[in-house]
């Protein structure tokens, strides 16, 4: 079996060549010797540089990167992320980590990620800054936002979800295959994780350990007002893509509620002295509420239909990209 070590770049020639060389190193552990990680026959390092004006490429040829996708200009993390699924996909890849290219995370804990996605308990696993083990150094306001997402999030999704932004994970083959960004043009981060979890992917997070350099520039979150305008539009677009009933139904039914009590209210007011000038507000309220959580409820309805359609779409995709990549492989293979 492929493994594939992905790493996302952007103007990294200073870190990128210790970062290969330390998965490179990696390698050579216990796991994948004589542990459960033997299985994975090949092990390949991917570069995907998403539009570098430094000399990020020359640097990972030099420290022995085996796969390398560049293109101009920079496009964002998602857009990487789209490219980095699509190459390990046409390389035979049963298995993909993804991993930052600035060092903050340790090559020595991807054992601990693709181990259980190995074992076939779980499709994917993520990286978990805010478990057991706390990240260091971590900007607060980062910590909040996480924490505050992952919890609106996990309320929707009913499902319960730790840390949304983190880019240390681990793929199966079929996840890779069944993964659809919509959003290409920020980061990839949540809108996988709740793509995953609407198609019933199941997912794990594992506590590891990151230390945050005090020199290092972010690349995304250059300003955190824009990270959370982005981030929010994200999760409320997907959000609302995989749990259509939810997103529009809880409104509308609250609405209603409302315009319930609003209309009891009015009632009990006129039935005691039976005029209902003094209490007309009561009744405009009432009837305001209720048509909006009608239409909330409407919107759900359809807004599920199209999440019907939408499912047998992805479907067929699914069955179409399957299909290639299976045919690329097996063409690699009789040559």
């Amino acid at each position: 079996m492929r493994l594939i070590v992905n790493i996302p770049a952007y103007n990294e020639e200073d870190k990128i060549a210790e970062t290969i060389g330390r998965i490179r190193s990696s390698f050579g552990s216990e796991f994948y010797r004589t542990g459960s990680g033997s299985a994975l026959t090949e092990k390949l390092i991917q570069l995907i540089d998403d539009g570098s004006t430094d000399a990020t490429v020359a640097r990972a040829k030099e420290a022995g990167a085996d796969l390398i996708v560049s293109y101009r200009p920079n496009r964002r993390l998602a857009y990487a992320f789209k490219r980095s699924v699509e190459n390990a996909l046409e390389h035979g890849a049963d298995f993909m980590v993804n991993i930052d290219a600035d060092g903050q995370f340790d090559p020595e804990d991807i054992p601990k990620l693709i181990e259980p996605v190995l074992a076939g308990s779980c499709d994917m696993t993520v990286a978990n800054r805010f478990g057991d083990i706390a990240a260091k150094d971590i900007p607060w306001i980062r910590s909040f936002l996480n924490r505050f997402a992952a919890s609106m999030v996990g309320f929707f999704l009913n499902v319960k979800t730790e840390d949304l932004t983190c880019g240390f994970r681990a793929h199966s083959r079929e996840t890779l295959l069944r993964l659809n960004l919509v959003n290409v043009n920020f980061t990839y981060t949540q809108e996988t994780i709740i793509d995953a979890i609407g198609k019933n992917l199941k997912i794990r997070w594992i506590p590891i350990r990151v230390t945050y350099h005090a020199d290092r520039k972010p690349k995304i979150t250059k300003s955190v007002t824009r990270f959370v305008s982005n981030g929010f539009k994200i999760i409320l677009k997907a959000v609302r893509d995989v749990r259509p009933m939810k997103f529009f139904g809880i409104p509308g039914l609250f609405m209603i509620g409302i315009s319930v009590v609003l209309f009891v209210a009015f009632l009990v007011s006129y039935l005691q002295d039976l005029k209902i000038s003094p209490y007309r507000n009561y009744l405009s309220f009432a009837a305001i509420f209720f048509v909006v959580g009608l239409q909330f409820v409407v919107f759900a309805l359809l807004a599920d239909m199209v999440k019907s359609n939408r499912l047998l779409i992805e479907e067929q995709l699914y069955l179409s990209k399957k299909r290639r990549y299976d045919s690329i492989e097996g063409s690699r293979s009789a040559s």
